[in-house]
């Protein structure tokens, strides 16, 4: 390894190329919000709510305090509550079913495909009860779960569906964006979002005028008008200032889910130039599916995992793992009665995968140091049999 590689750092994570990008527009709106000192709801919103529902393509869009509040409104909008049921991913942030336990009802898992991560429609239906009140397919990664299967089935039995599309915005499925492909979808909105805001906010998505306006009276303590209270909502009111940012950021999105697709084709083309694509699994994007690399998740055999991570780490590349715990397995879901083995290939996931540096602002250096150093691990562990370039920086 050259000595630039040894001391080029890759964090998985670089939110501060991004605003050294735009530093001078979200400056000035952030003096802008400062300045008029209107700082909950108000027209930064109105307005940042008008064109993200634009941008999705959806005829409403409510923000919301944070992507998890974006999950749990639209549940309570529809009226999900104690004694129902909610099928959902087990390979998810918690947030997914931790939305479905709080209205009272009980998520109900399903286990996922191994290549896209996202539900297996095929699996959906045998876990249909006449308690189902909903699906929640989760676009994982930025990739749309497989929609037209889980609508004909949600469809059949006469149930809503809401996307969990927090890692998705600005994803499509056959040319129909994220957001608009259920009855509701949910979005956030957290800084490490391919749209994140400077703090946590979030979105629901919705046609539906009368749930549209169920969402948006829910969380103001289901007020409407000023202190006349039709239901108990609570608080989850989108301010001002992350609006203000969100509505400039939403400009350059396109670009940087451009970025972030070449950054995908770059690390393929390295790996596969490399021959690690021998060794690791490889992202994949389904025909019809527009992948916005939320996250870049790699897979190896679960015995080099944390090896590899520690590796990594070694060689100043940041990773994260998503996620080591599935849902069914988490202590507070313990009620549930689940066990390990329950859904095999949720929890080989939660063991096997890795998620390497993505930003658009990464350089071909810095990928070449990221499959250089994968590269070297293997090596290392004499298990890699064949000749290989060296895309070390």
């Amino acid at each position: 390894m050259s000595q630039q590689a040894e001391t080029l750092s890759v964090p998985a994570l670089d939110l501060k190329a991004q605003y050294l990008s735009i530093r001078d527009e979200i400056d000035a709106v952030v003096r802008g919000v400062i300045e008029s000192q209107y700082f909950i709801l108000g027209p930064e919103v109105s307005n940042f709510e008008a064109e993200a529902a634009e941008y999705c393509g959806s005829k409403h869009a409510i923000g919301c305090a944070s992507g998890s509040d974006a999950l749990l409104l639209p549940l309570l909008a529809l009226g999900i509550g104690p004694g129902d049921e909610v099928v959902t991913s087990p390979y998810s942030f918690f947030a997914t079913a931790g939305a479905v336990w709080r209205t009272g009802a009980k998520p109900v898992f399903v286990d996922i495909e191994p290549d896209t991560y996202n539900i297996d429609p095929a699996l959906i239906e045998a876990a249909i009860t006449p308690r189902t009140k909903a699906i929640i397919p989760v676009h994982l990664y930025g990739q749309t779960a497989d929609m037209d299967l889980i609508n004909a089935i949600a469809t059949k039995h006469g149930i809503a569906v809401i996307e969990d599309a927090a890692q998705a915005i600005g994803a499509a499925y056959h040319g129909r964006r994220a957001g608009t492909l259920g009855d509701a979808a949910a979005f956030s909105f957290y800084p490490s979002k391919n749209l994140g805001g400077f703090g946590d906010a979030g979105m629901v998505t919705a046609d539906d005028p009368v749930l549209a306006k169920s969402v948006a009276r829910l969380r103001v303590h289901g007020m409407e008008p000023k202190y006349h209270h039709h239901e108990v909502g609570f608080n989850s009111r989108l301010d001002a200032l992350q609006a203000a940012v969100l509505r400039v950021k939403l400009r350059h999105l396109d670009d940087w889910t451009e970025g972030r697709r070449s950054v995908a084709a770059r690390y393929r083309n390295l790996f596969v130039d490399d021959g690690l694509d021998r060794l690791i699994t490889l992202p994949t994007e389904r025909d019809g599916h527009h992948h916005v690399f939320n996250q870049y998740v790699v897979r190896v055999s679960s015995g080099d995992r944390d090896d590899l991570r520690a590796h990594l780490a070694g060689r100043k590349v940041g990773s994260e793992i998503y996620y080591p715990i599935p849902l069914h397995l988490q202590v507070c879901f313990a009620s549930l009665g689940h066990k390990p083995g329950d859904f095999p290939i949720a929890e080989a996931a939660a063991n096997e995968t890795i998620a390497l540096p993505m930003y658009p602002e990464l350089t071909d250096q810095a990928l070449r140091h990221v499959v250089g150093s994968i590269g070297e691990f293997f090596e290392n562990q004499a298990i890699l049999p064949f000749e290989r370039k060296r895309n070390v920086a």
